[in-house]
């Protein structure tokens, strides 16, 4: 009996900056392909983890792809997104999923970590996410899903995200429990830096505040740090991006798009001065070390960061799973039936 992680051989699919890649790399994996199909966050790749990705993954055939023991995939959302247009599965982006099957058919990994925006479970009043456990299970998948917050899991980030755990069915794991959320009070005020160069700062005659975010006057003991965001005033109309925030709570949702004079970030007053995040919090936020290189252009780096996966949130996924263990079998390599998966012309109606 061993564990599926042990001296796991991974792909790093829709890889942006590499959020898989931290975590598998922390639990002894080795990436063996990796696709992404955005330059800007390609190079990014290369330059911390020295794999250049390859590009578009729909032109890239599954037999070109090296054997490997897990798929990760945080396979692209805006096609389901609330903040997008939601067309799911008519939208290209949407499609995307079926190059995650047609690369689990031929390869069979024993493990498949997928994650996608909170609104996939509601999506097309939940036909999507039908469609996709269905898929799974029809090529020989156990699949367990969840959706997690980055806030219950170290990160002072209120991003939650569905989460899918896929074991292959014939090595023998039946069954799987997410990993219970961290017993730990932290905020923004965690991850600031002191004297950030690159944090626009917003200075406006129509900023309002609507209360006073003083942990020592506004709050008692017992909600010092609420593991949530705090809203203490707004510019403009209130709209998004144009809300404040306190740095004692936590951070509103990264984001790789968005309005308002503080778009992606949000807005924090921090040490009396109104600004947004630096994309060096931004990194921080979602798990990377800072010894990550960061994208020299800060449009890039906000959108990179607003795309990329909570690494502490993959590593509590990694930590359960490492503790099951598989039973060692011989596969009969034949063939999986896919005649009954639907067609991606059906999941249009």
């Amino acid at each position: 009996m061993n564990s599926v992680l042990e001296n796991a051989r991974y792909i790093d699919l829709f890889a942006g900056i590499g959020g898989f890649h931290q975590a598998m790399n922390s639990f002894g994996g080795k990436c063996v392909f990796v696709s992404e199909w955005d330059k800007h966050a390609s190079e990014v790749y290369f330059l911390n983890y020295g794999i250049r990705p390859a590009g578009d993954i729909t032109q890239i055939l599954e037999t070109d792809i090296p054997e490997h023991d897990v798929l990760c995939a945080g396979f692209p959302c805006q096609a389901f997104s609330v903040s997008g247009k939601q067309k799911g599965f008519e939208d290209t982006r949407g499609t995307l999923f079926f190059d995650i099957v047609r690369i689990a058919k031929h390869h069979r990994p024993k493990l498949m970590l997928l994650e996608n925006v909170r609104n996939f479970t509601r999506h097309n009043e939940g036909k999507t996410l039908k469609v996709v456990l269905t898929t799974l299970k029809e090529i020989g998948y156990n699949v367990y899903f969840k959706v997690l917050n980055a806030s219950d899991y170290g990160l002072p980030q209120n991003r939650e995200r569905i989460y899918f755990v896929c074991f292959r069915k014939d090595i023998g794991i039946d069954y799987f429990d997410f990993p219970q959320p961290a017993i730990k009070a932290t905020s923004l005020h965690d991850v600031l830096e002191n004297n950030p160069v690159k944090a626009k700062i917003v200075d406006r005659p129509d900023i309002v505040f609507t209360r006073n975010y003083s942990p020592d006057k506004d709050f008692n003991d017992e909600v010092l740090f609420p593991n949530r965001p705090i809203q203490i005033g707004y510019v403009n109309k209130g709209g998004q991006g144009e809300r404040i925030y306190s740095p004692f709570g936590h951070a509103i949702t990264l984001s790789a798009y968005g309005g308002g004079v503080g778009s992606k970030t949000g807005l924090y007053l921090v040490n009396g001065i109104v600004r947004k995040l630096s994309t060096r919090e931004c990194a921080r936020l979602q798990g990377f070390p800072d010894n990550f290189i960061i994208d020299i252009s800060d449009s890039q780096a906000y959108k990179q960061f607003g795309n990329s996966v909570a690494i502490s949130v993959l590593k509590s996924i990694l930590n359960e799973v490492s503790k099951i263990k598989t039973q060692k079998i011989v596969l009969d390599n034949k063939p999986i039936n896919l005649s009954k998966v639907t067609k991606i012309a059906e999941l249009r109606h």
